[in-house]
């Protein structure tokens, strides 16, 4: 057996500092989804705000019951592996420094603001508006949390006012949004960017919510590639019999692994690179950045070293996250703005996706013959239409994602039909 070694923190970066600016814009007015500024060392982001924001922003500075409703107290949850003093935590949390640069920005707006840190885990935010005489000021709690399954349940307790969480799981809150990552759906980042602009305009605003809850925000995480302990099982056809990982917390899995003939064999992020890198699975789905911190690398080699294994290059899902609020902690009207904003900064996500699968080194990677890929594009499209028929997937959103195909490739053979 391989003896797992300590687990490097996944870097989640992008993640949760996407995290603290939904709950960060939601907490201290609309206006200051503006905060997201960035480090000198990383680019420059996309703060400008569209008309319909901006007006928005103003209707909503200059409605007196606005104000009653921006809460004294905010706590947003946050996943982080090796918890508050891990790397990825540090990394991240290290984009607060930079909100009292936004004053000036609130200028703009008529309004005076001051953002202090006074500790790791807290950010207060004091806000004036003279025009109406108004003032208001939020206290941000950031609570970390290594088990992303507690997470979850402490959000839907309501002890996290918003939550980072990835969208296999928020599905339960939003089943809209959650389907965007349905099996083979979103084909490429292209699309993937295509999909979270459409749904940060106007118009779906009223899918972003569902009962208490409401999506601000959709980020990037990467493609999941197929991986796997032994190079012989390149097709769906060798992978009948063979033992996959499939979350537990995720009906979708289970199910297309049993229509291959697999063997679905239930893990967790914590549990599913330990039994990949002792062969006591021989299949598993995953994304660039679950490489290096699960060290995969052993699953893939033999006793002595040399690569047995891989990662095919073949993505079967865009896996997304989701910055999810409880609505009545917040002014009608912010999540609008939160997903506007956090629309415009996909070109970093990608580049640190991409940075991530470029540093996997080139003999873990497979490549399968162009030919066989029409056979694994009908593969997953029958798998979809039937799971979306048994309810796992949301129809509206299968027709959109469809769309957005269609649009980037007209010629393909799905587009003249209409079974989806």
């Amino acid at each position: 057996m391989i003896r797992e070694h300590k687990k490097r923190p996944i870097p989640d970066l992008a993640f949760i500092h996407h995290s603290i600016l939904a709950i960060t814009t939601c907490a201290c007015m609309t206006f200051s989804a503006m905060t997201y500024a960035a480090p000198a060392n990383t680019p420059k982001l996309d703060l400008t705000l569209s008309a319909y924001s901006t007006n928005k922003i103003k209707k909503l500075l200059n409605d007196p019951k606005t104000w009653q409703k921006i809460p004294q107290k905010v706590t947003l949850c946050v996943y982080s592996p090796n918890g508050p003093n891990g790397e990825a935590f540090e990394q991240a949390t290290s984009y607060i420094s930079e909100l009292p640069r936004i004053s000036q920005v609130a200028k703009d707006f008529g309004v005076n603001m001051n953002v202090i840190r006074p500790s790791k885990s807290q950010i207060n935010i004091d806000i004036d508006y003279p025009k109406l005489k108004q003032k208001a000021s939020t206290q941000v709690s950031l609570k970390v949390y290594t088990d992303e399954r507690v997470l979850t349940e402490d959000f839907r307790a309501q002890k996290c006012d918003g939550a980072g969480i990835s969208n296999i799981r928020a599905r339960q809150f939003n089943s809209f949004v959650g389907s965007i990552d349905a099996i083979g759906a979103v084909q490429n980042y292209k699309q993937l960017s295509s999909v979270i602009q459409l749904l940060a305009r106007p118009e779906f605003d009223n899918k972003m919510v569902n009962k208490d809850y409401e999506v601000v925000g959709v980020v990037p995480l990467g493609a999941a590639y197929i991986m796997v302990t032994d190079r012989r099982i390149d097709s769906l056809a060798k992978a009948a019999g063979k033992k996959v990982a499939v979350m537990n917390f995720d009906g979708t899995q289970k199910k297309l692994v049993q229509n291959v003939g697999a063997q679905p064999v239930t893990v967790d992020l914590t549990s599913v690179g330990g039994k990949f890198n002792n062969k006591e699975i021989d299949v598993m789905a995953g994304p660039a950045l679950l490489f290096d911190p699960l060290e995969l690398h052993k699953g893939m080699q033999d006793k002595s070293g040399n690569v047995v294994g891989g990662i095919i290059r073949f993505p079967i899902v865009q896996l997304t996250g989701v910055l999810i609020m409880h609505r009545g902690k917040f002014p009608v009207g912010m999540g609008s703005v939160a997903r506007e904003i956090i629309s415009k900064q996909l070109s970093p996500a990608f580049q640190f996706v991409d940075k991530l699968e470029k540093q996997i080194p080139a003999k873990y990677w497979m490549d399968i013959r162009e030919a066989d890929k029409p056979g694994y594009i009908r593969i997953m499209r029958e798998a979809r239409i039937q799971m979306t028929k048994e309810g796992y997937y949301n129809p509206e959103m299968m027709k959109i994602l469809k769309k957005i195909r269609c649009a980037q490739n007209p010629g393909n053979f799905e587009c003249s039909l209409a079974d989806e």
